[in-house]
Parts: structure tokens; C-alpha cells; sequence
């Protein structure tokens, strides 16, 4: 008994393999009918010895070589030589054009060997062309072999080319996607490492001053020890709360220790911007209240990102930064207008990942960012940022 396993399925297969099979089955048939129905020209036999059978061994002979052609076109994208000669075999006894026709376009298509290809056409183009050269001349045999041999031939050669530059597009095109997946996914793991940095000195600025006044207590009277004891704790408590946002990405390794970017040098970016000629208004609305170390190093950094694509892209736009104090949440927007001019060839390059970058921050600490064109030409980008509801404390 049969197992399911072993049963074909054809309607399993892709469609392309269905595609080949059909197309296969197509041209077998064809030249299986073509190699048994022709004839061939009766005035051949005589005077120029084609085809070598006569007709009374002629039919006879047709079906093994029908069924011989048949089988050669069913494999002639693996072995297209096969049927070549084959069908020149069955050309040379009956006088059978069809599998010559298919079985050159097949060798052009398939054979990779271009050294095969060009004897085995120049072979085919002899014996097809030699009886019609014998019976009328060279005026008869050059436009009959060149439709019977080299048209099929350079058809094949067409499909090999076209196959062939499809599929190293389609390469490339794999190829570029992969490596830009890997660019994004590299430029996350940087980000995620320069947020551990970031994380790293903070808490170590947290938890030195932890100890500072933790010493400072310890030869304090009461009432003064009672005031540091607050102050120790209300940093522990915002310590903790930093480092919990951030505890997934935190990195082994060492950091460099430098000072952390704060809400009040985003006043300092604009000025550096200005020095340099692009026109940038600073503006904060809301009521003003101390925001975590790391929500404030995000917003420097969306700043300081949005900034730098306003000098690489909008040729020096003005701009102007909205810093948006809320009850639950902290929004900075970012706007450029329409650039004066569009971007000289030489402008600074860019990498292309620094937005993907800030997203990366901005989401690890519960945010979004967006980003987009405006109405009016220019470009805007914002960053809304949850804010913690609990208080510091005193």
C-alpha cells in the first residue's frame, strides 16, 4: 500500500514549477506530433539524398523518434544539447523541422557553455541549410536557415539575457534590503548603547551624591541629619525611577563619564545654530517643572538631531522650537519652513538612521516621536514624552 507521503501532489508545487511542467508538456507535444505527421518534401529523396529514409521505412521509424524528441524536450532546460541532436537526428532521417526549432532556442536559452552553443548552432546551421542550398541555391537556403536556426537561436539568447538581468536585480534587490535591515538594526544597538552611557552617568551622579550627603549626615547634628536624610531620599527615589525605564538596555562596559545635556541647552543649540546663520526661535509654554534626566536628555538630543537635518537639508530655514509643559506629558516640536532653495550638490551627506535612532530613544522611555512634511513646504518633528505623576518630594 502507497503512503500519502510518497503520492505526488502535484497541486502542492509552486507556480512556477506548474509553469515549467506545462510549458514543458507543450513543446514535448509538439514535437512529438511535428516529428510524426511531417513528411517532409518528396523531391529531396531523390536528387539530394534527403530524407535518408524512404517512405516505406519512413513511418515506421517516426514513432520511435517522435517519442525520442518527446522525451528530449521534457529535459531540455538540464540538457538542451540532447534534443539538438536528437532533432537534427530527426531532421536528417524525416525530414523534421519542429524539434530543430525548439531545440536551438532551448540550447541558446539554457546551455550555459556559449562555446557549445556556437558549434552546435553552426552544426544545425549546415544540415538544415545544405538540402535547401542543394535544391535552390544560396538565394533559397540563407532565409530559410535564418528562420529555421537563428531566429530561434537569438530568441534564446534574449531569454538567457532578460532571465539572467532579472535575476541579479532581484539579487541586488535582496541584497540592498538585507543590508539596509542590518544598518537599521545596527543603528537601534547604538542608540541603545548611547542610552546606557547616558543611564550610566546619571545614576553615578545620582548615587555620588547618595554618598556625599549620606557622609555629610554621619557628623551632622539631628535636625540637619533629619534634612539630608530627605534630600537622600528623594535622589534614591529618582534614581530608581530613571534606571527602571531604562533597565533593559543597559550595557556591560565601560562609559565614558561626561556631562549630561540638559532642558536649558536646547537654548544653547539655538544659539549655536544662529551663529551660523539659520534663524531659530526658542518658545516654552506651559508651567515649567523640573522633568526627569533622562526625558531631558531625549529632548536634547530630538533637538539637537532636527537642528543638524535643518543645515544638511533645508539650506538654513528658519526655525522655530515649541517646548509644550503639560500636566502628564512633555511635547517638543521642532519646525523648519520652506527652504530658500533647493539642496546644493555638495551638502553635508547623511546616514539616513538618526531619526530611526531618537525613535529608538524616545520609545524605550515610553514616548513617540513623528516626523513628516508640512502644508507649507517645510518639515516638523515631534516628540511627546509621558511624564511621571508621582513628586520628586522635598
Amino acid at each position: 500500500m502507497t503512503s500519502p507521503s510518497s503520492t505526488p501532489r502535484w497541486w502542492a508545487w509552486k507556480p512556477s514549477e506548474r509553469r515549467h511542467v506545462i510549458i514543458d508538456s507543450a513543446v514535448a507535444l509538439a514535437c512529438v506530433i511535428g516529428t510524426f505527421v511531417w513528411s517532409g518534401p518528396q523531391q529531396f529523396a531523390p536528387d539530394f539524398g534527403f530524407p535518408l529514409l524512404g517512405s516505406d521505412n519512413r513511418l515506421i521509424a517516426s514513432i520511435p523518434l517522435a517519442l525520442l524528441t518527446g522525451a528530449a524536450a521534457m529535459v531540455r532546460r538540464r540538457k538542451p544539447v540532447f534534443l539538438v541532436i536528437v532533432s537534427l537526428a530527426s531532421w536528417t532521417m524525416l525530414s523534421a523541422i519542429a524539434g530543430v526549432v525548439f531545440g536551438l532556442y532551448a540550447l541558446a536559452a539554457f546551455e550555459t557553455s556559449r562555446r557549445m552553443m556556437a558549434v552546435i548552432t553552426a552544426i544545425a546551421l549546415v544540415a538544415v541549410g545544405f538540402p535547401f542550398w542543394r535544391l535552390g541555391g544560396f538565394d533559397a537556403s540563407v532565409p530559410i536557415s535564418t528562420a529555421l536556426c537563428l531566429a530561434p537561436t537569438l530568441l534564446g539568447l534574449w531569454s538567457f539575457t532578460h532571465r539572467k538581468l532579472v535575476g541579479n536585480l532581484l539579487e541586488r534587490a535582496s541584497r540592498l534590503e538585507r543590508e539596509r535591515d542590518l544598518l537599521a538594526e545596527q543603528a537601534r544597538a547604538e542608540e541603545r548603547t548611547r542610552i546606557a552611557r547616558d543611564m550610566h552617568d546619571v545614576v553615578a551622579h545620582r548615587v555620588s551624591l547618595i554618598v556625599l550627603h549620606a557622609a555629610t549626615a554621619e557628623v551632622s547634628g539631628d535636625r540637619e541629619r533629619l534634612q539630608l536624610t530627605k534630600k537622600i531620599r528623594s535622589i534614591g527615589r529618582d534614581a530608581l525611577s530613571e534606571l527602571r525605564q531604562v533597565l533593559e538596555v543597559l550595557r556591560v562596559g565601560d562609559a565614558p563619564l561626561s556631562p549630561q545635556p540638559r532642558i536649558e541647552d536646547i537654548a544653547g543649540l539655538a544659539a549655536q545654530s544662529r551663529a551660523a546663520g539659520v534663524q531659530v526661535d526658542v518658545e516654552t509654554v506651559g508651567e515649567v517643572r523640573p522633568l526627569p534626566s533622562i526625558v531631558e536628555q531625549a529632548s536634547y538630543r530630538v533637538a539637537q538631531e532636527a537642528l543638524t537635518n535643518v543645515h544638511k537639508h533645508a539650506r538654513n530655514a528658519d526655525t522655530r522650537i515649541r517646548m509644550i509643559h503639560g500636566p502628564e506629558e512633555f511635547r517638543l516640536i521642532i519646525t523648519n519652513q520652506r527652504p530658500p532653495s533647493s539642496p546644493a550638490p555638495d551638502s553635508l551627506p547623511g546616514g539616513g538612521f538618526g531619526i530611526i535612532g531618537l525613535q529608538e530613544r524616545i520609545r524605550l522611555i515610553g514616548g513617540t516621536l513623528s516626523c513628516g512634511a508640512t502644508l507649507n513646504g517645510g518639515y516638523e518633528v515631534e516628540a511627546v514624552i509621558p511624564l511621571p505623576s508621582t513628586g520628586t518630594g522635598s
